[in-house]
């Protein structure tokens, strides 16, 4: 019999509720809840450096990241699930950014923004933190010196899509379980999406 609505074929006498597609309706509760998280992802944002302009310009008219619901950056930790981190990070600066982490909600989850967040850059060097992962576990890296809106969005769609799959989570205990319960993150890397290569960055 054909299911209207369902758009497929299925014999219900023999396959029962297994013959309908996946919908809301014969949806799991983690799915339910999964999908619920990446549709309510609210920034606390951590702009350090030139890489927190680009962050800003995402969040403006022109790219509206009003459109995935995150239109709102949370000034207060306590109100935020995602961290995103602009820009370089000092040895003074890393105790302050521990600190804002472990106030945020759970699950939360964290996007290393640029080449000096995630790996310290070109300041290689006492003062400055090489690469975040050292203080919070990271979830997605956005490469870039800096990385225009078109990779931040695409660092943030990823991360929405490894949410509504539960992937993140499972990432999240394998590593946890290889690190001695030493928590890294989920670690996925995005292409850049904004036109810049190795041998050619904005503002060279």
């Amino acid at each position: 019999m054909r299911l209207p609505g369902v758009g497929k074929t299925a014999d219900i006498a023999e396959d029962g509720l297994a013959g309908l597609e996946h919908n809301f309706i014969t949806s799991n509760v983690e799915s339910l809840v999964n999908w619920a998280r990446m549709r309510s992802c609210w920034p606390a944002t951590f702009g350090l450096a030139c890489c927190a302009i680009e962050m800003m310009a995402t969040g403006a008219a022109h790219y509206d990241l009003g459109r995935y619901g995150m239109e709102v950056f949370r000034a207060s930790p306590r109100q935020a699930d995602l961290m995103i981190v602009a820009g370089r990070v000092s040895q003074k600066m890393a105790p302050v950014l521990r600190q804002v982490y472990d106030q945020m909600m759970e699950p939360k989850w964290v996007i290393s923004m640029g080449v000096c967040a995630s790996s310290g850059g070109m300041f290689n060097n006492y003062a400055i933190v090489q690469g975040i992962d050292q203080v919070v576990p990271v979830d997605v890296y956005a490469p870039g010196c800096p990385p225009g809106p078109e990779t931040l969005m695409h660092a943030i769609v990823t991360l929405h899509e490894k949410i509504k799959s539960g992937e993140l989570l499972k990432r999240r205990l394998a590593s946890d379980a290889s690190s001695a319960g030493n928590p890294r993150g989920a670690g996925v890397i995005v292409s850049q999406r904004d036109g810049q290569t190795a041998s050619h960055r904005i503002g060279s």
